[in-house]
């Protein structure tokens, strides 16, 4: 590893964000451990470890332990897409029903509820949108999709009965299209964000134009080229000694087992290869991932995007440049703030570090999963982070991702920005 000071940051504060983030969230009883890796101008320059993997079992965090990283699929998954638009197999401004026929005339609710009555058709009464759905509007969550944990609307409230995006529905994604098909929008693509299973159509689109499933694009294309060994839609019963368990806070303030490693239902392959937050991944493979990034779409050698393409994930792909604040519904879920945030491929964008409110760089991209991991890539300081950890519904999620980038980008010492 190389010192921190040869690439303008500060080993001592570096320090210091290892000692806050264990002393307030693994010592305070939020976080059963934690596992943070900084990169800076080509140099691995920090690992930092606390706490536990499985308090059970009394086993300490490892380097090489394996995480659930829900939404942080996201990046890889956009990833994927735009290597095929690279190949030109399809574009973001293709609208979604011309590689998805039975989505052609998808309408936007107006009233109705869902039935679940083999064969009998939902009873929706809707209008026509105002436009088709773009392939864009899947990217940035624009597409007036939902996803059913969000317990705000009768659409996610028919998506939940339906099941959709259920990792063990049978066919997977393809069954996954077609209750989709069935369902209303929840508003007319491009007038509004709203957190969705619209990446894991992605997932879809990646599997239908590359001929393969899309877990055998993503090993092939992406994962075996890169290195990135330990990531994949399940953990194998040889690599389940290194997989952590997960947790949630309960009544008590004590957090309390939500997914027991040994006895995961991450040990069997899912039915549905969800691109929206199925993979599990090391801090280690997420970091040459961001490496790659980082270093305009190729490592060591190996190249998986353009740098032309690469650069479209610093730019906020909302219509009319707006920001996330602008057009996220009242109580809308979202794994960041709002405020000075876009949307770019996948992922969230800085547009406005001063309405953020928190040090950073317009133009960094990043995003966090469901078990409060978390990663950024701030392309004009050369620096990526990765931080992994493993608790579900946590209070303490966003709090604990401010004191993150705070303490790192408090280690800097020299600016290339």
């Amino acid at each position: 590893m190389t010192k921190p000071e040869s690439v303008g940051m500060s080993s001592e504060r570096l320090a210091t964000l290892d000692r806050v983030m264990a002393q307030r969230y693994v010592d305070g009883g939020y976080l059963p451990g934690l596992l943070t890796q900084v990169y800076r101008k080509g140099k691995l320059v920090h690992t930092g470890m606390a706490g536990h993997m499985d308090l059970a079992r009394g086993k300490a965090m490892r380097e090489d332990a394996i995480f659930r990283i829900y939404s942080m699929t996201k990046p890889i998954t956009s990833v994927a897409l735009m290597m095929l638009v690279e190949e030109g197999l399809l574009g973001l401004d293709d609208a979604v029903h011309t590689h998805i026929p039975s989505w052609k005339n998808l309408g936007v609710y107006a009233s109705g509820v869902a039935t679940l009555v083999p064969g009998q058709p939902q009873q929706f009464l809707t209008t026509p949108p105002d436009r088709p759905m773009k392939v864009v509007d899947l990217v940035t969550h624009t597409a007036g999709l939902t996803y059913g944990f969000l317990m705000r609307t009768t659409v996610d409230a028919a998506y939940r009965k339906l099941k959709v995006n259920d990792f063990q529905t049978p066919g997977g994604l393809d069954t996954m299209i077609e209750q989709l098909s069935t369902m209303p929008l929840e508003f007319s693509p491009g007038t509004a964000w709203n957190y969705s299973v619209s990446i894991d159509v992605m997932g879809y689109l990646v599997q239908k134009l590359s001929g393969l499933s899309f877990g055998e694009f993503l090993r092939t294309r992406l994962f075996e080229p890169l290195g990135m060994h330990d990531t994949a839609f399940s953990c194998p019963p040889e690599k389940i000694e290194r997989f952590s368990s997960c947790y949630y806070p309960g009544a008590d303030g004590r957090l309390k087992l939500q997914d027991d490693a040994q006895k995961s239902t991450y040990a069997v392959p899912p039915q549905l290869e969800s691109g929206g937050g199925g993979l599990v991944s090391t801090a280690h493979d997420y970091m040459r991932f961001c490496r790659m990034m980082l270093h305009g779409g190729a490592l060591d050698g190996v190249r998986i995007l353009s740098p032309k393409t690469v650069a479209l994930f610093s730019l906020n792909h909302l219509d009319g440049g707006r920001e996330l604040a602008e057009m996220a519904p009242a109580g809308a879920f979202s794994e960041s703030g709002y405020s000075g945030i876009g949307f770019s491929i996948g992922c969230g964008v800085n547009v406005d570090v001063a309405r953020t409110r928190l040090p950073g760089t317009v133009g960094e991209y990043f995003w966090g999963g469901a078990a409060s991991t978390a990663f950024w890539i701030d392309p004009k300081e050369e620096l990526a982070v990765v931080f992994m950890t493993q608790v579900m519904g946590t209070d303490a999620r966003l709090t604990l991702r401010r004191d993150l980038r705070t303490l790192v980008y408090s280690a800097i010492t020299e600016s290339y920005a």
